[in-house]
């Protein structure tokens, strides 16, 4: 596996863990509700939502370090599905909630996969 394909694999498994943090220890703070663009009431009446939606994140972060650790052989796959799940995710948001997301999210994701292809 190449070099810029773990690289990738590891910016998005640490954009995912930046994401954790946000959504489930600083989404009530300043930094959090600017991040998502909240409100301060927004953000505490959603905050227990948003704890679980970063959970979620937490997963997929963990799930990318997971295929890292495997190897090329074994990892490679892993790093396939859990990159796809954040592309879908990506999309997903993107489509529903902001199309800010789509090059946060998605298209980070979409690089990994290209990289993987090509390696």
């Amino acid at each position: 596996m190449g070099m810029v394909s773990k690289v990738l694999v590891g910016l998005v498994a640490a954009l995912h863990v930046y994401i954790l943090v946000l959504e489930m220890f600083l989404w009530t703070t300043p930094r959090g509700r600017r991040a998502f663009g909240l409100t301060a009431e927004f953000a505490e009446a959603s905050k227990v939502l948003a704890a679980n939606q970063g959970l979620y994140n937490g997963f997929l972060a963990a799930g990318l370090a997971w295929g890292l650790l495997l190897g090329d052989a074994a990892g490679r796959p892993v790093q396939f599905f859990f990159l796809g799940c954040v592309l879908v995710a990506g999309l997903y948001g993107a489509a529903t909630a902001s199309r800010k997301i789509l090059f946060v999210q998605a298209l980070p994701a979409a690089l990994g996969i290209a990289a993987l292809l090509l390696s």
